[in-house]
């Protein structure tokens, strides 16, 4: 430490020797402690020969600079004067620092203990040094000082690198450091989106981390710097200007470039703007102004240029104070008490009278510089108080280490406000953000516009400053235009990240801010977007509404069929005891005409807007009500087979099994398991299609569990078959009682219908899928409409002669007359059975001549009819001894026809055709007239011999001709096939 010590003595004094300068620069006040000042009252040095030798003296007074010197004269005066510490008082040592390190060591060396030990050993040391101005000046200064351990408070040095207490111990500041500069001009530039900027700088510790600090923040907002320029701090005036030449021209080539950030020195900045604006491209431009020049008056020369030449200048500056003590203090200044003071006195002494001076020094002063000198003697105050006045020490017995410390922990008052160095030695004030504008034939450097707080990193404009918009005259820094809403930028590897291209979001894509980097994806189960959106849109939920038209229809058509099965239903039961009715099965036709206006009525379950209920109700609704609609189909189907089967075992199967109020609720319970299943593992449900077409989402029901769903289906459709197959086999039997030909065009209307819904259904997509079932429910509930009660409709109302007892015996007349080929069935197989083998020839033969009598007659009523006795072709038919005609008919309401023996006695010709039981008048039972006449005529033939002595020639004849009794063993064989 000694041995660095004793370097820095001789650098000293090698420098004074070099430059020349003089010592009696300076401003000097006695006082029990002395505080030193150092302050750029001169802003350069210049180079000059003396003795053959190269000498630097100070040059370029600033007025301004010495007018911040005074601020600590005035303020140290006011301690004195309050007696704020009672019986100490307050002397003060200022030197110039010349804006150079190398001159600033140099004059520094006053406050050395040695030195001034040397000069004069009765001076009281220096407690404490103000300043100075520049950061490379307070990083040079503050290590020398601290060799004697003096604290240094500057009032201007921000560079951040002097937060560093390691290597700087005894520096503080009553400024807050470059970054959170930084942080006010990047928020002035993301304010008014310039993002493509120039930088000006001065080569030293506050130009280069400004620089840093810069690059750092701007990046993070998305600022590019169009180029950088460091003017170095030579003293040789050709290399600058060189510099000065070549950031000039890189200023004025960027056209795209309208703002331009400087942190340069104030001396860098009036020889750039005079080469700026010598040329036209090179004027109204922004210039963002730091700390370091943005109060500075000299850097633009006004007697040849304008401010609207220059363009707009936005300056970030320090805290200011109240000036109107100070003005006061200038006002009353008495130059003749000040010639201790040797910068005070060459200022007056220059051409120019007192009042004009003082005029400059008011007008010239920083107000910043106001505020941050007087908090530093405040501080310096407290800090004497806190360790002097409270603990009744001396001048003489005070350690520079006692009161770096007690500095340190000061907590001082200014303006109503308590301030405190941080851990750092900061002291974070904030900035005032101010704008140049004209002032008659100067220019106001304090008209603060705004400011910004430190503690919440926000900038702030006054109340009466609503924009800056006045003052930048809508000036664009950007590389690329701005990508507006709906495009995102895209950058190419070369070019900077504000060099971009606007590229359109693509659909179901959205940027919604200015110069987006991404573009975000639009919630596609609610949303959408076109290409090239600066927002997404809710899609428009689609399902079958109530209002489509379409829709409309297929309602209407669904309400007309329950309408129309109510009025089938009423003609029903208001014509029931009609034969037609009657012969319908009428408790199976109402039960069938319930089940259709189900069906009907599950039509508006597949429309609307689609709910959980819904989608669980509609298909079991529909899947059980035509369920029942077939079953009834079905009892039908069955009973038409038993009415009209001739062949006694296959007609006592049919009628053992034939029990329609179980087989209904049988097949229903297939059905009702199926859904209960469906229901219990996996119901159906609502759900969402989101990708069916731009803009739209549907909202469907979803089967959840297709093989239920099919199950379902396959169910009925097997009934149906049942039913088309036994429709089928009676398609022929008489026309009055036979459904089976309309049973079967139904089934088949059924089978097409949904053959076709298969593929239509799985290809189909969209609002209108449930629109295929309805017309599928509505084309088979209508085809059983049609087919099973509108064609007996129309005879009940409108054909009402067909409906009667006659009516019906005529046509069962008709269907007995058929020709041959329509006996060789089950007909008469049943009579062969019952009839002896001689009496089928004597049918054969007689056959041709029958003729049913157009004067029989039935009774359709369920009372057992005699036929009638009158006389035929053959004669009259014989009776039986038990009174009663030999051939008698009886039809049970829901019995089948058969050709039996008599039930009262088992006599081989007295025949019952009808039920197997009794007849019986109690029974209410239908009685047909089938045969009449020509069983009449039968039994005559098979009484009479003439039909014997036929059939004997014929066998004789036979006989003869085949000769062999293998031929008659053939032809009885044959015989019996017939019978059989």
């Amino acid at each position: 430490m000694k041995t660095f010590q004793r370097f820095s003595f001789f650098v000293a004094f090698l420098l004074q020797f070099l430059f020349n300068t003089y010592w009696t620069m300076e401003a000097k006040a006695p006082g029990d402690i002395i505080i030193g000042g150092i302050f750029p009252i001169h802003e350069s040095v210049q180079e000059h020969d003396s003795n053959n030798s190269t000498a630097w003296s100070c040059n370029r007074l600033s007025i301004g600079r010495l007018s911040q010197s005074m601020i600590m004269v005035y303020a140290i005066e006011e301690v004195n004067r309050k007696r704020e510490l009672q019986n100490i008082t307050l002397g003060y040592h200022i030197v110039d620092s010349c804006g150079e390190v190398a001159a600033a060591l140099e004059n520094v060396q006053v406050f050395m203990r040695k030195t001034r030990d040397l000069n004069d050993p009765t001076l009281p040391p220096v407690l404490a040094v103000i300043g100075g101005y520049y950061s490379e000046i307070s990083v040079s200064v503050t290590r020398q000082l601290n060799l004697d351990k003096i604290p240094e408070i500057s009032y201007g040095s921000t560079s951040g690198l002097l937060s560093d207490k390691n290597k700087f111990p005894s520096f503080m500041r009553t400024v807050p450091e470059d970054d959170h500069q930084v942080q006010a001009i990047i928020q002035i530039l993301k304010h008014y989106n310039w993002n493509w900027v120039g930088v000006l700088t001065t080569d030293g510790e506050y130009g280069r981390y400004a620089i840093e600090r810069l690059q750092i923040h701007a990046d993070k907002a998305g600022i590019c710097l169009a180029f950088v320029c460091v003017l170095p701090e030579s003293l040789k005036e050709q290399r600058i200007m060189h510099t000065i030449s070549k950031a000039a021209n890189k200023i004025i080539e960027s056209k795209k470039v309208s703002v331009i950030i400087s942190f340069a020195k104030q001396n860098h900045m009036m020889y750039i703007l005079e080469e700026v604006l010598q040329k036209p491209g090179g004027r109204g431009k922004v210039w963002v102004a730091s700390d370091n020049w943005s109060q500075s008056t000299n850097v633009l020369n006004t007697s040849r240029w304008k401010l609207e030449d220059v363009g707009t200048v936005i300056g970030v500056t320090l805290k200011s104070s109240d000036a109107a003590n100070y003005t006061k203090f200038l006002r009353n200044l008495d130059p003749e008490k000040y010639k201790n003071n040797s910068f005070l006195t060459d200022f007056f002494d220059l051409s120019g009278t007192e009042e004009s001076k003082k005029d400059q020094l008011i007008n010239l002063t920083y107000p910043y510089g106001l505020f941050s000198i007087q908090l530093a003697v405040k501080a310096i105050t407290q800090a004497l108080k806190d360790v002097c006045v409270k603990n009744k020490c001396t001048p003489d017995s005070l350690k520079p280490s006692e009161f770096k410390d007690a500095l340190r922990a000061a907590q001082f008052s200014m303006d109503g406000k308590t301030y405190s160095f941080d851990e750092y030695g900061d002291l974070n004030s904030g900035y005032d953000v101010i704008v140049w504008k004209n002032q008659g034939s100067s220019i106001d450097m304090k008209n603060i516009i705004g400011y910004y707080d430190i503690k919440n990193q926000k900038l702030t404009f006054n109340s009466h400053v609503r924009d800056l918009r006045q003052f930048v005259r809508g000036v664009t820094s950007r590389c690329s235009e701005h990508c507006r809403h709906g495009t995102r930028r895209r950058r190419e590897d070369s070019q900077p990240v504000c060099c971009y291209q606007c590229v359109p979001c693509p659909a179901n894509h959205f940027s919604n801010k200015t110069d987006s980097d991404d573009c975000y994806k639009c919630d596609n189960a609610t949303q959408y977007s076109k290409e090239g959106s600066g927002e997404c849109s809710l899609k428009k939920v689609v399902f079958l509404k109530w209002s489509d038209e379409y829709h409309i229809v297929l309602l209407s058509f669904a309400a007309l069929g329950a309408l129309l099965t109510l009025i089938v239903g009423i003609i029903f039961l208001a014509h029931w005891n009609t034969p037609m009715v009657r012969s319908s099965v009428g408790p199976i036709s109402l039960l069938l005409l319930l089940s259709l206006f189900c069906t009907f009525g599950a039509i508006p379950f597949f429309g609307g807007n689609p709910s959980v209920w819904q989608c669980q109700a509609r298909q079991v609704f529909f899947g059980l009500s035509f369920t029942l609609c077939v079953s009834c189909i079905l009892v039908k189907s069955f009973k038409i087979i038993m009415a009209f089967e001739f062949d006694p075992v296959t007609q006592g199967t049919l009628e053992k099994l034939y029990k329609p109020y179980l087989i209904i609720p049988i097949c229903m319970l297939g059905q009702v398991v199926i859904c209960a299943v469906w229901l219990a593992i996996k119901p159906p449900k609502d759900t969402w299609e989101n990708d069916i077409a731009v803009g739209e989402r549907l909202k469907f029901c979803d089967e959840s569990l297709l093989p239920a769903f099919g199950a379902m289906l396959a169910y009925i459709g097997l009934l149906a078959i049942i039913c088309f197959c036994l429709a089928f086999k009676g398609r022929k039997l008489p026309g009055t009682y036979n459904e089976a030909k309309f049973i079967t065009f139904a089934m088949l209307i059924y089978f097409i219908s949904w053959v076709i819904f298969g593929p239509v259904y799985v290809n189909v997509t969209g609002q209108y899928l449930p629109a295929v079932e309805m017309v599928v429910i509505l084309i088979s509930a209508y085809g059983i409409l049609f087919c099973h009660f509108f064609t007996k409709c129309y005879i009940i109302l409108f054909k009402k002669e067909k409906n009667t007892k006659d009516s019906f015996n005529e046509v069962i007349r008709r269907f007995t007359m058929k020709d041959d080929k329509d006996w060789d069935g089950n007909m008469k197989k049943s009579i062969c059975r019952s009839i002896p083998n001689d009496s089928i020839k004597i049918y054969h033969s007689s056959k041709r001549d029958f003729k049913a009598s157009d004067n029989s007659s039935g009774i359709l009523n369920p009372a057992m009819e005699t036929l009638p006795t009158s006389d035929t072709r053959r004669g009259s038919a014989p009776s039986c001894p038990c009174g009663r005609p030999l051939i008698e008919t009886n039809q049970a309401y829901d019995g089948p026809i058969t050709v039996t023996p008599h039930p009262s006695h088992p006599r081989p010709n007295h025949l019952l055709i009808g039920p197997r039981r009794a007849p019986s008048l109690r029974n209410g039972r239908f009685v047909w007239l089938v045969y009449g006449r020509f069983l009449s005529l039968l039994v005559s033939e098979l009484a009479g011999s003439r039909a014997q002595r036929h059939e004997e020639e014929e066998r004789k004849e036979e006989a003869r001709k085949r000769g062999t009794s293998k031929q008659k063993r053939e032809e009885e064989k044959r015989r019996q096939r017939l019978c059989n």
